[in-house]
């Protein structure tokens, strides 16, 4: 068994096992329907970053927080109450006066349909002038909570980065912080076109990005997110043979990590889209100079497809912490996120159970 040593500070110094920084919005789903023409809409709670944190409690039983903003009004209260049910500590919200309207601050909204068949999902983000995308430096006491209450790893991603000009900077300052208390971080870039395309493009997402590379020990994206968050070329894409585009992410993660050798981990998920409904899934994670690849999950048919990186995350940080073992952690991580894939929702509704079921190839008989 290998052991990546990144040296997670016991739990006993830490009121937390995770805290995750990130924008959590309210999404709005018209189940099997169309945003264009809903009646009607079930409500969630989803947040890239905070995603994460939640997986990781929920499913996991880890203790964790967010630190995120919300406008101080009835929707604000209604995502908080959805974080309260997923077991996440809320006390790290900042909470910022109601104007009536929303003229100066706001929550945000992610309507999103989930797709079928030959149709894809569809996400539309209302998400301008909200609590968390004007965070700025200073505003949060990175003190308080790295050194104070502790915590033994902390997750922030390239979604929260990119919501405005200043909460680069939020980042920036929360994983300076982070190293100097000994916390490991990780960092998702989930690279959005639409979020950079108003505040610089792909130059400035690969400005931002580049800069908080520097202080990452385990960085997650997929093909498309290094090349366009870190400027890193993949030989292969999917439209060639799946074993060729593994072969191209083998070689740019060497490259990867020669630029950011503070990088601990490295890792990905693999997915073929087939159709909206049917992926194939997999994952891989740099250690220690050697390539994990999870087992593959071909034919993974998909309820919601929205989240399962996230899941995929929170799988890898569980193992991580508790084995050490990048192989073991890579496939927490492709198992959690493909369960998560089965259920609506941006969150995980699996179980560290099931999970492990899935790992050691149970089967989907009915358990009675």
């Amino acid at each position: 068994m290998a052991i990546v040593n990144l040296n997670v500070k016991p739990k006993s110094q830490c009121k937390y096992d995770c805290i995750s920084l990130g924008e959590v919005m309210l999404r709005l789903d018209p189940g099997e329907g169309r945003i264009k023409t809903a009646r009607y809409f079930r409500a969630w709670e989803g947040g890239g970053e905070y995603n994460v944190s939640r997986g990781l409690k929920k499913c996991f039983g880890m203790d964790v927080a967010v630190v995120t903003a919300f406008a101080d009004n009835e929707v604000g209260r209604l995502i908080e109450d959805f974080i309260m049910q997923g077991g996440v500590d809320t006390s790290l919200i900042k909470w910022v006066p109601y104007d009536g309207i929303g003229r100066t601050v706001r929550n945000g909204l992610n309507f999103t349909e989930r797709g079928f068949g030959i149709r894809g999902a569809l996400g539309v983000s209302d998400r301008a002038n909200t609590a968390a995308s004007q965070l700025k430096k200073g505003d949060i006491d990175w003190d308080y909570i790295f050194g104070t209450l502790g915590t033994r790893w902390f997750h922030t991603g390239g979604i929260f980065a990119a919501l405005s000009d200043t909460t680069p900077e939020v980042v920036l300052e929360a994983v300076q912080k982070a190293k100097q208390y000994g916390t490991i971080v990780s960092y998702d870039l989930n690279y959005r076109p639409s979020l950079w395309k108003a505040i610089g493009g792909q130059a400035r997402a690969q400005e931002v990005n580049k800069e908080i590379a520097k202080y990452i020990d385990v960085m997650i994206g997929n093909e498309e997110d290094f090349t366009a968050c870190l400027g890193f070329e993949v030989e292969g894409n999917d439209a060639q043979l799946k074993e060729l585009n593994i072969e191209g992410y083998k070689k740019m993660i060497n490259e990867v990590v020669k630029t950011y050798p503070n990088f601990k981990v490295v890792a990905t998920t693999l997915r073929t889209v087939r159709t909206a409904t049917i992926n194939d899934w997999s994952a891989m994670c740099w250690a220690d100079g050697q390539i994990y690849k999870a087992k593959e999950y071909n034919g993974l048919e998909i309820m919601d497809r929205v989240g399962g990186g996230d899941s995929f995350a929170s799988g890898l940080i569980y193992g991580l912490i508790t084995t050490g073992d990048p192989e073991k952690a890579v496939n927490y991580g492709a198992a959690h996120g493909a369960l998560a894939m089965t259920t609506p929702g941006d969150t995980s509704m699996a179980s560290l159970k099931e999970v492990e079921k899935v790992m050691g190839g149970g089967s989907a008989r009915v358990d009675r």
